[in-house]
């Protein structure tokens, strides 16, 4: 590695230093120092996503197209410029027009990404509950695949709202799927939790390796 690579890799490593205690300075109170971080933050992750949209996207779908001769991709950023047309009151039609087409579009979409999610696992809540050595389903399997239906049964009655819950059983079985909604909130936020402490261990291990290294 020569001179000049290793004094900007040290830069670098300095930088990240920096960065990381400004945002951590947050866990004392709130302070200019991880203001000034948080606003450098957004604008670098700005200017990325930016990047990666006309590098992922608008490059290789639009600009390439177009100075190939596609000269009908003109009419794209014309079309995206309608959008502006809200502020001029007697030309904001023609932004509510695109709007509707673009909700129109968005709604499609989830709806198709709804039923690609959802239906299989619909399907996959068709679970054998009995021990079958030619379906290689054992015991524990069985167990497993009864408890989930259970849940399952449970928490539909809970959220199942046509008529009171007055019937004993139907009583139950609301409170039993409202109980076990609570432990897979729980198993979540503790999910959640361990994800930030992994996160956390990884800067404190970057500060001192950065540490050791710049020493």
């Amino acid at each position: 590695m020569t001179v000049n690579a290793a004094l900007l890799d040290n830069i670098v490593q300095i930088v990240a230093v920096i960065s990381t205690l400004a945002i951590l300075s947050v866990v004392y109170k709130e302070n200019a120092f991880y203001r000034f971080f948080e606003h450098l933050f957004i604008g670098v992750a700005t200017g990325f996503g930016i990047f990666v949209t006309w590098r992922d996207a608008l490059s290789e779908t639009w600009w390439i197209p177009l100075k190939h001769g596609d000269w009908f991709w003109i009419l794209a950023p014309l079309v995206a410029l309608l959008f502006y047309t809200i502020y001029l009151p007697k030309y904001a039609w023609m932004s509510r027009f695109v709007i509707m087409v673009m909700f129109g579009l968005g709604a499609g979409a989830a709806f198709r990404g709804f039923a690609t999610q959802v239906f299989p696992q619909i399907t996959a809540s068709f679970l054998p509950i009995l021990p079958n050595a030619a379906r290689h389903v054992s015991i524990t399997d069985a167990l497993d695949h009864v408890v989930f239906l259970v849940t399952l049964i449970c928490v539909m009655v809970y959220f199942f709202f046509s008529f009171r819950h007055e019937n004993k059983a139907v009583q139950g079985t609301a409170r039993l799927g409202r109980w076990l909604l609570m432990v897979a909130f729980g198993a979540t936020f503790g999910s959640t939790v361990m994800a930030r402490f992994s996160l956390l261990i990884d800067r404190i291990r970057f500060l001192l390796e950065a540490a050791h290294v710049l020493h």
